[in-house]
């Protein structure tokens, strides 16, 4: 039996209490889910700032009326103290979700990422810090290896950052750091690389790659693809990140609190191949891509060429093991989006 498996039997038979802040976004409300489905209780922050009512009734919706009364919700902003330290009362895990995601948006409006990403970040370890929580499990980010050129990507060797989003979630690892050593308070730090799955928005200046092309090929529209194709991505299917937050959340190992962790399958995925295994996987029930080609535009600014993971740290120290590879992923999330997206 793997830890993962042993983990979610753990929790069916002895109940605990999360708080998912960001819990209407795409990670989110993926998390609220499978916490439900193990039977756990489960605290929901959002302000809908980029996450979305309609995700939690879907949620709602799949877990079934008795699973669901053990969710409930507080709409409110992470950069409020009172705000925080209500979510967080009598919660024994935080899985700390909510951020303004996005290298363009950051570089657009910094002082908004900024307040969202680093204010909001420590008033929330701050409240979890006064509640006792067991332990604060956060979402990092893959961008906080900026401009190193190395592959793969190994947690303790990162570059300059390429964007005011990455300051952001660099100085969250240094603050959650530095909170273990002054007050010992124990978390986790998740750097994901590239997530994609059920529930993505692909609206928006600033959606995601997978859902946002899957929308523009169903409504045969542009696909605009960033530079020449040949920048690679390790994708990372949500159930990845799901399985991620609960081990890191429930580690034993004194060893694998107070780190951060690279979430992702350690593959790389380029564009050009993103794009015709989306156009190949949609084919067959829109025929109208049989000669459907992408076009090419700049570069964009903040975007690294090459993102690629070890996963090595977070099998040893987590008993991370991935479910998913991109294009197993790509398979299971396919029906989600053709049925939301059409």
């Amino acid at each position: 039996m793997s830890r993962y498996q042993d983990v979610r039997a753990q929790l069916l038979s002895a109940p605990k209490t999360w708080l998912v802040t960001g819990a209407a976004g795409f990670i989110g409300c993926n998390l609220v889910e499978a916490l439900l489905n193990l039977n756990q209780h489960v605290v929901g922050l959002d302000n809908f700032a980029t996450g979305h009512q309609k995700n939690l009734d879907e949620v709602a919706a799949s877990v079934g009326d008795e699973k669901w009364s053990r969710f409930s919700f507080l709409r409110g902003d992470i950069c409020n103290l009172e705000t925080c330290r209500k979510a967080v009362s009598g919660v024994d895990y935080v899985l700390h979700q909510a951020a303004l995601g996005s290298v363009p948006r950051s570089i657009e409006d910094p002082l908004t990422t900024n307040a969202s990403n680093i204010d909001g970040f420590i008033y929330m370890l701050v409240a979890s810090r006064d509640a006792g929580v067991k332990r604060f499990v956060y979402a990092a980010s893959s961008s906080t290896y900026g401009d190193h050129p190395g592959l793969p990507k190994v947690e303790d060797i990162i570059g300059k950052p390429l964007s005011p989003y990455a300051v952001t979630k660099y100085v969250n690892e240094l603050y959650a750091d530095v909170f273990g050593r002054a007050y010992g308070m124990e978390s986790i730090g998740l750097r994901y690389f590239n997530i994609f799955g059920r529930r993505q928005d692909p609206e928006g200046a600033y959606a995601a790659v997978i859902p946002k092309w899957v929308a523009s090929m169903i409504h045969n529209e542009t696909v605009y693809v960033n530079g020449d194709g040949e920048t690679s991505r390790d994708f990372c299917y949500i159930d990845n990140v799901i399985q991620a937050n609960i081990l890191s959340a429930t580690a034993e190992n004194a060893e694998a609190s107070n780190q951060v962790y690279n979430v992702a399958v350690g593959d790389r995925t380029t564009l050009n191949d993103l794009f015709e295994a989306i156009r190949v996987s949609l084919l067959p029930q829109f025929p109208h891509l049989q000669n459907f080609k992408p076009t090419y535009r700049d570069f964009r600014a903040g975007d690294v060429r090459h993102s690629q993971a070890d996963v090595s740290k977070a099998r040893k120290l987590l008993g991370y093991e991935p479910s998913h590879h991109m294009a197993e992923g790509l398979k299971e999330a396919m029906a989600w989006y053709v049925n939301d997206l059409s």
